[in-house]
């Protein structure tokens, strides 16, 4: 633009013009998109009893009931029991006829990055890790999408709760327990449950791509762990103080691993690490879960002694090492089960995964554990785990109507078939874009 164009009035009109246009593109953009996002609608508040009568009832705590009823109001569970010994008419609510069904406790996925990345090759769609090595500040809560696509794909495979954890550096973040059917991330809250430390390896190099024998030796492996130590021993110090002179948010973050309000969760793998890990938690007064636990079958034993959880991930794996069990890692949840650690699976760092997070019990069921064992791993014991025990995780009275029906066995990928799911008495809409694209060229190619 010429200097006496900005002088004179059509310069001026141009550049209003200009930013006018701007803004309603800006504006209209999220709109556009919110209309393309292709997610159902979250679910009105419970406005009616419902009935699920003549189901087989897995309640989650290792009690199966055969032709039962569950019968929840307003959002909690008010009658589990025999249909025979409970009556119902049209005019007492909704009946669902579930005979030859299950009902199950809404699954539980932890140790996820569901709600923030939307594509692993986009960039701009990763909301899950900051720069720095210790943001214990950090809330994955406020970063959570309940807009994403991926969600819906999840919830019809029977998740319904999630952990949502923040990734990178020493000290991630804040972790939060979501449930998966809300307007947005301030409805979606259940509770924000801890932070999470990477422990340092006590290797280095390798990984996956490499040959075992390209991992070496952490020489700065001490070092590393007298930097964690150092930090939060400072970050206790802090919260013993009544008033500050200038108040630190990331030591603020951190006062709730010191009260007993909020866990520690700690990735580790390695026996050694682990156990450096719960000496550690155990000298500041801090609750500590292992996240990973790869090795914890060695341990388990020493776990259940000190009351120490563990997150297992990933029992569809390799082994880690090559002197193991080809099939040690579809063992370890029932060894831990006879062990009397607290345990539940997880699929780390995932979020379109977690759809298979209950096929993954299914193996364990297969490698030792019952199918009512393998359903706590990942239900009860989750909820355990997670402190919301003491609401959802079980279908018993009192508790809320977050719960799924399927036509088969949710732990077997060739009968599991979720044909209704609820969360706190809300039935929700299992459709998805993946169930809109098959009805799209079903239809196309006229296979409908």
């Amino acid at each position: 633009m010429k200097k006496n164009e900005v002088a004179s009035g059509w310069g001026i009109g141009k550049i209003f013009q200009s930013v006018f246009i701007s803004q309603i593109c800006f504006i209209s953009l999220p709109v556009f998109l919110f209309a393309q996002s292709d997610v159902p609608t979250p679910a009105p508040k419970q406005s009616q009893s419902i009935y699920l009568t003549h189901a087989t009832v897995h309640s989650g705590n290792g009690k199966v009931l055969n032709d039962a009823t569950v019968a929840f109001e307003n959002g909690k569970i008010v009658f589990v029991g025999e249909s025979p010994s409970f009556k119902t008419d049209a005019t007492m609510g909704k009946v669902i006829d579930c005979t030859g069904k299950h009902i199950y406790p809404g699954i539980i996925a932890p140790n996820t990055k569901l709600g923030l990345t939307e594509v692993e090759a986009i960039r701009a769609t990763n909301d899950y890790a900051e720069t720095g090595g210790y943001n214990p500040n950090v809330r994955a809560a406020i970063s959570y999408n309940t807009d994403s696509r991926v969600t819906p794909t999840i919830r019809s495979n029977g998740v319904l709760y999630a952990q949502i954890v923040p990734q990178g550096g020493t000290v991630s973040g804040t972790s939060a327990v979501v449930q998966l059917d809300a307007w947005n991330w301030e409805d979606a809250l259940v509770k924000e449950d801890g932070i999470w430390l990477n422990w340092p390896s006590l290797q280095s190099g390798g990984g996956w791509w490499a040959e075992p024998a390209a991992s070496k030796e952490n020489k700065d492996y001490e070092k590393q762990v007298r930097a964690i130590k150092d930090y939060f021993r400072e970050a206790k110090s802090y919260s013993l103080e009544v008033a500050h002179k200038k108040a630190n948010l990331r030591f603020d973050a951190m006062k709730g691993l010191f009260n007993g309000t909020r866990k520690l969760f700690v990735n580790a793998s390695r026996v050694k690490e682990m156990q450096h890990a719960v000496a550690f938690a155990e000298e500041l007064g801090m609750q500590v879960v292992i996240a990973g636990g790869r090795e914890s079958f060695l341990i388990a034993d020493e776990l259940a002694q000190k009351n120490v959880a563990v997150m297992l991930d990933n029992p569809h794996s390799l082994p880690a090492y090559p002197e193991e069990d080809i099939d040690q890692p579809y063992k370890t949840p029932a060894q831990l089960q006879k062990a009397g650690v607290l345990f539940c699976l997880s699929i780390p760092g995932g979020f379109w995964q977690e759809r298979n997070l209950m096929f993954e019990a299914g193996t364990a069921a297969a490698y030792g554990l019952t199918k009512e064992e393998a359903l706590a791993s990942i239900t009860s014991n989750t909820a355990k785990i997670l402190g919301i025990d003491k609401t959802i995780g079980t279908i018993e009275t009192g508790k809320a109507a977050t719960l799924i029906v399927s036509t088969g066995d949710v732990l077997d990928m060739r009968t599991s078939n979720i044909e209704h799911a609820f969360i706190d008495g809300r039935e929700i809409d299992l459709d998805n874009k993946q169930k809109e694209l098959n009805r799209k060229f079903m239809k196309k190619y006229g296979l409908n």
